[in-house]
């Protein structure tokens, strides 16, 4: 395999090589929506972070978010086990039931979007993490509001094998096997895991299994096809809210509590299986142009409960904790094709690219038993289907991308993205059609300039854009039993955001360049963001209906800085620090619903929320990893992780305190032969600290007509955890 050129690498380590001051070189592309062949980061415009998977090996981590919270600008809500939402500089962190985050994440070039609003990745199978922050529709397309996570996963290298078990507390445990081969003419791996634990929290439970496995097959020594897959497949319940402070405080492990009294959150018994397909052919011409076509399909089928019973048929009060009256039955499946041609040479460097997309996404809901919402009739009876539609999603979208020198040191970078979106929804128990068309165009424009071989300065305009949901468009048609409470608004606009960047970014020449930095001030404007017009998850009355409206806009600003080190010294370190201000610039109608929607007494009072800080956004967040190599096979790493209070609500009544933790981390490696044994402990919150990990609020959810402490749903960290654990490579 050593004989084997590939010509567009080989051009992308030179256009990183050669970017003296003096001499610009080759200028290299290093944008993709495909995979990470390209590294460059010199002539790169925005702020962007790279994690390399080895770094997320030897972390040994439960879930994404332990890795992500190294890179500033990102917060993460974690959803249960290794589920978890992405949020970069405070964009959609209002919301919380399952809606986009806006933030595009690719997986091997496949775009990957679950109908839970979160993203369920492999921590075993992860090769590299790239995120871009800022507007990124440029290159992603629609939901890229505030950037793009692009994970690539690993493939075969050598011959080799490992099999690696991990214990940990509330009966977590991960058992893993994979197996490569490689020769001069394919390279093939092959993964199967499981992770699984009790959980903290009351019903919180979780088991996932993955199978995953790539081949890679070189025509000749300018082409090769990869084809990957990733089956998986995931049981989990609650995620383990608490029902207000009082609660949280006296009895941590339960679980969200009822308006009835009773310990049940909203959904439950979580059933997901997902299968990811992609083809990947790449094919050099000459030395600095490139050809890469990418086909995929991603399927999602995910079956929960919701809606917990409150009385009977009959009118008697329904204690059980597992009654709940609604199956949602969900399938989607994403088809794509993406095709980019890249050409670098001294005096201009572009990629043309192709991106169209074909997705279906199925929903069906129905009643589980008899019951009532109140004492007294109306009687909903088991079967009943609640809701029955399909949408389909069709994309066309080309998009190009220029570098152009203006000197030996400064070069300028014009990125364009023109998308064609058609939504068509069939709603199959009210026999209606209906159809929206959006046209689209996205761009960025960004200079960098070296000032020395150690120093670069960038700077960007980016944009990013998110079109309104069929059901945004049409809420009145999909709920036609309550059309006095809901109106359709087949006028909504796209969401749009506007994101500014300047920073600096480099390494020290007096530590020879062993410490790397990047330091960037940004602003980021939210347009014309969709809402509904009564208030988030407030309920529509017939003197105040529902109607999704372009309500208002957000601002984020602030500073973000990361300082790497050289990890191979005896003492090295990581720091990522956020200062994020992000408020609403304007959110005039905002109601906050008092009281039970089922009782005539409910009530809405109005609101203007305009100059009120975005909920869960922490003014300052720290993040700073020291590492200790005690010999060359030995390592102590200690983390702090800390962050400022913030509101858990968009009212800003309901403030959270903010807090410090201290993880630990002991490594050590041992070869003995063919094999090589790696043993790790990890300590997380060293000190037992209490606080939450998600706070949230939006309404009187104990129906007492007062807005209090005792309305948030909090997640409580569950304190102190133990891991262990050791992997054999032969």
């Amino acid at each position: 395999m050593a004989n084997i050129s590939h010509s567009i690498i080989l051009s992308s380590l030179l256009a990183g090589s050669c970017l003296a001051a003096a001499n610009l070189g080759i200028i290299g592309i290093d944008s993709t929506t495909i995979d990470d062949r390209f590294h460059s980061s010199r002539t790169e415009a925005s702020s962007t972070s790279t994690i390399d998977g080895k770094k997320v090996d030897d972390a040994h981590i439960e879930n994404l978010q332990q890795v992500l919270q190294a890179i500033p600008g990102i917060t993460t809500e974690i959803k249960s086990g290794d589920t978890l939402k992405i949020h970069i500089r405070g964009v959609e962190n209002q919301r919380y039931m399952g809606e986009k985050p806006g933030v595009a994440v690719v997986i091997d070039g496949v775009p990957v979007f679950e109908r839970t609003g979160a993203v369920n990745i492999d921590l075993d199978n992860i090769a590299s993490i790239k995120v871009i922050k800022g507007g990124a529709s440029y290159l992603f397309g629609d939901d890229a509001l505030a950037g793009a996570v692009i994970i690539t996963t690993k493939k075969g290298a050598t011959n080799k094998s490992m099999l690696a078990s991990e214990f940990g507390s509330f009966g977590y445990r991960k058992l893993l096997a994979e197996s490569s081969y490689a020769n001069d003419s394919l390279n093939t791996r092959l993964q199967i895991s499981e992770r699984k634990s009790d959980g903290y929290w009351a019903d919180s439970e979780y088991l996932s299994r993955y199978a995953n496995g790539k081949l890679q097959y070189y025509i000749d020594d300018t082409s090769d096809l990869t084809f990957g897959v990733e089956a998986s497949k995931r049981e989990k319940d609650t995620h383990g809210t608490v029902g207000g402070m009082t609660q949280a405080l006296t009895d941590p492990q339960s679980i969200s509590t009822g308006v009835d009294g009773n310990g049940r959150d909203y959904s439950r018994l979580y059933d997901v299986e997902l299968l990811k397909l992609f083809l990947t052919y790449a094919k050099d011409f000459g030395d600095n142009s490139n050809l890469l076509v990418n086909v995929y399909q991603y399927g999602d089928d995910t079956q929960f409960v919701s809606s917990p019973q409150k009385y009977s048929a009959t009118g008697v009060k329904v204690t059980s904790d597992d009654a709940y009256t609604t199956l949602n039955d969900y399938h989607q499946i994403q088809r794509g094709l993406k095709s980019e041609y890249r050409s670098s040479g001294e005096s201009l460097a572009y990629m043309m690219g192709a991106d169209i997309r074909n997705n279906i996404y199925e929903n069906k809901t129905s009643y589980l038993v008899d019951f009532r919402t109140r004492p007294t009739p109306p009687t909903y009876y088991a079967g009943s289907v609640t809701g029955d539609s399909k949408t389909t999603e069709e994309v066309y979208a080309p998009y190009l991308e220029v570098k152009v020198p203006l000197n030996d040191a400064t070069t300028l970078t014009l990125n364009g993205r023109y998308d064609h979106l058609r939504l068509d929804n069939d709603d199959y128990l009210t026999n209606l059609s209906v159809q929206k068309n959006f046209d689209v165009y996205s761009h960025r424009l960004g200079l960098t300039h070296s000032f020395t071989d150690s120093l670069t300065l960038f700077m960007n305009r980016s944009t990013g854009f998110r079109a309104p949901s069929i059901e945004q468009l049409f809420v009145g048609d999909s709920a036609p039993t309550s059309t006095t409470k809901t109106l359709n608004n087949p006028d909504l606009k796209p969401e749009e955001s506007v994101n500014y960047d300047i920073g600096i970014r480099g390494s020290f020449p007096a530590l020879d360049n062993t410490l790397t930095y990047e330091a960037t001030l940004f602003l980021l404007d939210r347009k014309d963001f969709i809402m509904s017009s009564i208030g988030q998850y407030a309920s529509g009355t017939t003197t105040n209906p529902q109607q999704y409206q372009n309500i208002g806009g957000m601002r984020s600003k602030g500073f973000e800085l990361s300082l790497q080190s050289d990890s191979k010294k005896t003492f090295s370190f990581d720091l990522a620090y956020t200062y994020l201000d992000a408020y609403f610039t304007k959110y005039e109608n905002f109601y906050l619903g008092l009281g039970s929607p089922y009782l005539p007494s409910y009530q809405q009072i109005h609101y203007d929320l305009t100059g009120n800080t975005v909920p869960r956004t922490s003014r300052h967040t720290l993040n700073l990893i020291g590492n200790y190599n005690v010999t060359a096979s030995t390592l102590l790493s200690t983390e702090l992780t800390a962050k400022s209070s913030y509101y858990a609500d968009e009212l800003n009544q309901l403030k959270m305190p903010g807090y410090a933790v201290v993880n630990l981390l002991a490594r050590h490696t041992q070869k003995w032969g063919e094999y090589t044994f790696d043993l790790f402990g990890r300590v997380d919150n060293v000190f037992d600290k209490f606080y939450f990990n998600t706070a949230r609020s939006s309404g009187d959810r104990d129906y007492n007509f007062i807005y209090d402490q005792e309305d948030l749903s909090l997640t409580v960290n569950p304190g102190r955890v133990y891991t262990a654990g050791l992997s054999i490579k032969f």
